[in-house]
C-alpha cells in the first residue's frame, strides 16, 4: 500500500502542489485547510506522516500537533513561515519531529519526509524487550513508556528515545552530533540545537526524582547520564 500523506495547510495552493508532487512519487495525499479539518481527517484517514502547517483559521498548527499526540504518535513535519527558534523549540516540546520553511524546495521536503519516515519505521520495530531501571525510574523503549517513581509519565517519543540511550550508556560522554546520529538518524537534517532544547525538557521531568543520578552537562563536550556514588 502507498504511504498516506495528510498535509494540512489553509494555503490551497501550497496543498495542491504538494499534492501534485508527492502523487507523482508514489505517496497517497489528503489535505485539509484549517486546524479543525485537519484533526478530523487525522482521525478518518490515519495517514502515516502529517505536514502540518503553523499558522491556520479554527485551529493553528500547535493545537493541532497537540491534540494529534494525545492519540498518536504518528511522524508530524511542521511547516512554518519563517526560520525561528521559538516555533523550533515550541514544536520539539509538542512532539513535532522536523520541520519545513517557507517558502521551501520539493526536492528537500521529500529528503525529510523520507528520513522522517525511515527513523518512525525504525522506531516502530525496535525489538527491545528490556526495561532500564535505575533508582526511581524505569524506561522501555518498546512500550514508549517512562515512569519515575513508579508513576508513568507523559514524554514525546524523541525524548524516551534520547533519555533511553544515555541511560543505556550510563557514565559515557556523547558530543551532540553523536547523539544526532544515534537518536535521529544519520540523515537528520536539522541542528545540534535539537539535542539542547530536548535535554532541557528531560531535565524539567526528572528534577528531584533522584540523587543517585543525573543527566550531566560535560562542557565543551556533551551530554552524558551519570550514576552518582
Amino acid at each position: 500500500m502507498a504511504t498516506k500523506i495528510l498535509v494540512v495547510d489553509d494555503e490551497m495552493n501550497i496543498c495542491e502542489i504538494i499534492r501534485t508532487y508527492f502523487e507523482k512519487e508514489g505517496y497517497e495525499v489528503k489535505t485539509a485547510n484549517d486546524g479543525i479539518e485537519g484533526v478530523s481527517y487525522f482521525k478518518m484517514y490515519d495517514p502515516d506522516l502529517v505536514l502540518l502547517d503553523v499558522m491556520m483559521p479554527k485551529k493553528d498548527g500547535w493545537q493541532v500537533c497537540r491534540e494529534i499526540r494525545e492519540i498518536s504518535q504518528k511522524p508530524i513535519i511542521m511547516i512554518t513561515a519563517k526560520d525561528d527558534v521559538f516555533d523550533k523549540v515550541l514544536g520539539l516540546e509538542l512532539g513535532a519531529d522536523d520541520f519545513v520553511v517557507k517558502p521551501f524546495d520539493m526536492k528537500e521536503l521529500s529528503a525529510r519526509i523520507k528520513a522522517v519516515l525511515r527513523r518512525s519505521a525504525t522506531r516502530d520495530t525496535a525489538g527491545d524487550d528490556e526495561v532500564i531501571k535505575f533508582d526511581n525510574i524505569e524506561i522501555s523503549k518498546q512500550k514508549y513508556e517512562l515512569k519515575l517513581k513508579g508513576k508513568s509519565v507523559d514524554i514525546p517519543p524523541k525524548e524516551l528515545e534520547l533519555l533511553y540511550f544515555l541511560a543505556s550508556n550510563y557514565n559515557r560522554v556523547f558530543t551532540r552530533d553523536q547523539l544526532l546520529d544515534k537518536v535521529w538518524g544519520f540523515d537528520y537534517l536539522g541542528d545540534s540545537r535539537t539535542v539542547d532544547v530536548h535535554v532541557k525538557r528531560l531535565r524539567e521531568k526528572l528534577e528531584g526524582v533522584s540523587d543517585k543520578w543525573v543527566l550531566k552537562t560535560v562542557w565543551g563536550v556533551g551530554y552524558k547520564f551519570e550514576l552518582l556514588n
